[in-house]
């Protein structure tokens, strides 16, 4: 099928004019007339009813208006993701990571890139399955370990550990545990470890449930784990990077965490010069720097 008619029939299907059309393809009425009788004949239909107030699309011409829309979207998505890979930060950007760190970390600095590029649509997908990135289930990704995935551009962001905290009311009134074997006196809050999970993560989880505890409750995320530790109904197993949006919680079995968990990004080869990748890489790095410099003023004020 001819593309420049289906393009000059798209615009007169959009005006309901041959003479508005023509204007905006900047053609003659007859040479737009001629195209659409040329494509009729193609197609052996007719596309339009003509009447004295302009045109009107017979039931096969609103067929093939729903197809020249639809073509008409990809080619403007297509044409965006041109412009911003070489100009501009704006348009869709698909970022996938694990519902704690996202709504933990993520989302709470997300207002920092919005700032800088109100013009960015982000679709933020929480879940604990690693999507496919070299077939564009998402666009870029934070995981908890290195991805294994071909064909991906990957970057080592920081490490974090899981380690053991409690709010201070529950501590006073329940008292804090000085040994591993006091948490037997404690609900444990943490990840059920049926979950999919770091290893790090999994490992500290069984050592402390071989400790014979009267209670416990498990969550699939790590956000539910800390609506359990900040309602007060217990002891919770927490990556270390909450303490910096809730200061408060308190450390419980300093010397007890877990082995480091290294955070990557990861996006595929074939974005390396998106602009809007570059952005949301730039955003991540910075916050990160930030946030290391205030996890070292807590630790040292």
């Amino acid at each position: 099928m001819d593309w420049d008619k289906l393009r000059i029939f798209h615009a007169v299907a959009d005006a309901g004019s041959l003479t508005h059309a023509g204007e905006t393809l900047h053609l003659s009425q007859s040479a737009v007339s001629r195209q659409i009788r040329a494509l009729e004949e193609s197609l052996n239909t007719t596309l339009f009813h003509r009447h004295a107030r302009g045109l009107i699309l017979t039931e096969q011409g609103e067929l093939l208006f729903d197809a020249t829309q639809a073509m008409n979207k990809r080619l403007d998505a297509a044409s965006a993701r041109i412009r911003d890979s070489e100009e501009e930060v704006f348009g869709d950007l698909r970022v996938t990571t694990t519902t704690g760190f996202g709504s933990l970390w993520l989302a709470p600095r997300l207002p920092h890139l919005y700032d800088k590029y109100p013009d960015l649509k982000i679709d933020l997908m929480l879940e604990e399955r690693v999507l496919d990135l070299p077939m564009r289930e998402a666009d870029v990704a934070i995981r908890m370990k290195e991805p294994s995935q071909a064909d991906l551009i990957r970057k080592k962001l920081m490490s974090v550990r899981m380690r053991l905290y409690a709010d201070p009311k529950y501590l006073a009134e329940n008292g804090t545990p000085e040994t591993i074997e006091g948490l037997g006196k404690h609900r444990l809050i943490c990840q059920n470890p049926n979950t999919p999970q770091v290893s790090a993560g999994l490992a500290l989880i069984q050592q402390l449930l071989a400790v014979d505890s009267p209670s416990l409750l498990t969550v699939n995320n790590y956000f539910g784990v800390l609506q359990g530790v900040l309602h007060q109904l217990g002891i919770g197993i927490l990556p270390d990077y909450v303490t910096e949006d809730f200061p408060d919680l308190v450390r419980v079995l300093p010397d007890l965490e877990s082995v480091e968990v290294p955070v990557f990004l990861a996006y595929p080869e074939e974005l390396r010069h998106s602009k809007r990748i570059s952005a949301f890489r730039d955003f991540v790095e910075e916050e990160i720097i930030a946030y290391r410099k205030h996890m070292r003023e807590l630790a040292h004020p």
